[in-house]
This record gives structure tokens, C-alpha cells and sequence, in this order.
């Protein structure tokens, strides 16, 4: 009786789950990665990821929403949380809470071409996510998005949960057009938290005949400390080849220069995998240069 109970309960669960648009994704990486970063010595890498994503509408059209995702890191143990997010949206306007990204970094775009089992291709002293002042407190924040006619406007906020009065503030900006042969990004994002602000610019475009770019500029006042980033991605892709380089620049009040390029190199084998490969270096003035390096497969489902 109780196998009998336990099934019954799983088929009304199951049920239940496609009912409420339940859908389950995730990807694995296996491979070697090696230079100096990892002391000089290849290594065996692996990473696997497991997504959850819920979706439903309400009577009245509005749309609602969460994601999780669970990372092998302790075993998928119960403390383990990945990133999550929870969303409402009706029309053009969109709020989401959560692990999700400031209105800043949804607004600009980072010049990483391709990918690497390690990302080793952005590991580099050079690279920026462009994801300003994120995570500054406890990496929760919420953002407002409104959508129109390809035009983007973001409003986010993540405060400090001890008590103060502190908050990081985003403000973003986006846009995106198709002309004649090409596609055209442009995004400007501003952020500010206590005595720190940053302001950023980023346009790609990606031509018909497989070439793209990319180019991020930010200026930022780090407790009255200037700072520069200068960040560009160039990539080319071509059937089921893509080949994407990256170089980036800090030049910082107080701080050694620094600089680095990254390297990808992707063939789409088809069916959710891929064999990726990549390299990045960093060069700071005063140190060492450093080098990583990584070959291996991604694997989406």
C-alpha cells in the first residue's frame, strides 16, 4: 500500500509540474586546463550545472516566474543554492528579485566572444564583466525593466541588510537596431554605492557575414580614486566554427596598470556539444606575466 501511495503522489506531482510549466535544463563541462594560474601543472576539470525554471500567467495576462540553479559543488547539498530569481511581468514592464543582474550590467554589454570550459579566455587582468558595484552587500537586488520598441530602460536596487542605510543604485539604458547588413547594440549604465560611482558605454554589432564587435568603455570615482576600463571583442563565426579575442585595459589612481587578452576557439558538433579551447594572459606592471590555458567539451541539455 504505501509503494502504491508513494507512486500515486509522484504521478499527481508530475502532473502538477507540467501543469505550472516546470522545465528542467542543465550543461557539463569535462577537460584539462593547465599554466601558470594553476601552478603550472595540467589538470582534470569537470562542472556540472542543473537548472530549474517556472513559468505561468495569471487569468489577466500577467506573466510570473522563478529559476534556480543547483551547481555540483558539495554534492548538490541542501545549503547549496545556485543562483535564483523571481519574476512578474505584464506588457513591457518587467520586476525581478533575486541573484539577477543590476541595472548596470543588464544594460552594457561585456566583450567575451565564445566560451571556455574554464573561462579562461576572461580570467584575465585585463577582462571586465561589467557588472559595477553587484554583489557589493548580499548579492540580492531588484530590478525593474521596461521594454519598447527595442529600447531597454533599467532601474535596480541592492541594499545593505545590516541595518544602514546603504544601497548600490542602478540606473541602464539600451538599445538595439537592425540596419542595413548588420545588428547595433548600444548600451549606458550608471551605478553608485556610498562614495563610489561608475558610468560605462558598450556598442556590438554583429555583420551578415559572421563578424562581430564589441567595445566597452567605463570610468568609475573608487573613493576619489580615478579608474579607467577599456575593454575589445572581435569574433568571427562561420558554419560551426567560432573564433572570438578579447583584450582589456585598468588604468587606476594609486594601482599598478594592468592589461590581458583571451582567446576562444568553439566548434559546434552538434546535438549540445561542443569542443571549446582557451587561453588568456594578464600583464601587471610590476608582476609576473600569467597565462592559463583549457581544452575540453561543453555539453548543454
Amino acid at each position: 500500500m504505501k509503494n502504491i501511495l508513494l507512486a500515486t503522489t509522484a504521478l499527481v506531482a508530475t502532473a502538477g509540474f507540467a501543469a505550472a510549466d516546470v522545465s528542467l535544463s542543465g550543461s557539463a563541462e569535462m577537460g584539462v586546463v593547465g599554466g601558470d594560474a594553476y601552478g603550472d601543472n595540467t589538470q582534470f576539470h569537470t562542472d556540472i550545472d542543473v537548472s530549474f525554471t517556472l513559468s505561468g500567467e495569471s487569468d489577466n495576462g500577467i506573466a510570473f516566474g522563478a529559476k534556480i540553479d543547483l551547481d555540483e559543488e558539495g554534492g548538490f547539498g541542501a545549503n547549496n543554492g545556485g543562483p535564483e530569481s523571481v519574476f512578474i511581468s505584464a506588457g513591457g514592464a518587467t520586476l525581478t528579485m533575486g541573484d539577477t543582474d543590476g541595472a548596470y550590467d543588464k544594460a552594457l554589454s561585456d566583450v567575451a566572444i565564445g566560451g571556455s570550459i574554464d573561462d579562461a579566455h576572461t580570467d584575465h587582468a585585463g577582462f571586465s564583466g561589467t557588472s559595477g558595484f553587484d554583489g557589493t552587500y548580499d548579492g540580492q537586488i531588484a530590478r525593474f525593466d521596461y521594454d519598447v520598441s527595442g529600447f531597454t530602460g533599467s532601474f535596480s536596487a541592492e541594499v545593505d541588510d545590516t541595518g544602514t542605510d546603504d544601497a548600490v543604485i542602478g540606473l541602464g539604458v539600451a538599445y538595439d537596431m537592425d540596419l542595413a547588413g548588420l545588428t547595433l547594440g548600444v548600451g549606458l549604465g550608471y551605478q553608485t554605492v556610498e562614495d563610489n560611482d561608475i558610468i560605462g558605454l558598450s556598442i556590438d554589432t554583429t555583420f551578415n557575414n559572421g563578424l562581430q564587435a564589441i567595445l566597452v568603455y567605463e570610468q568609475a570615482d573608487l573613493n576619489g580614486a580615478d579608474a579607467n576600463h577599456f575593454g575589445i571583442g572581435l569574433g568571427y563565426s562561420m558554419d560551426a566554427l567560432t573564433i572570438g579575442v578579447n583584450y582589456g585595459e585598468y588604468d587606476i589612481d594609486g594601482a599598478p596598470d594592468s592589461s590581458g587578452f583571451g582567446l576562444a576557439v568553439n566548434y559546434d558538433l552538434g546535438g549540445g556539444l561542443e569542443a571549446q579551447f582557451g587561453y588568456g594572459q594578464s600583464d601587471v606592471d610590476g608582476a609576473d606575466t600569467v597565462d592559463q590555458y583549457s581544452l575540453g567539451l561543453a555539453m548543454s541539455f
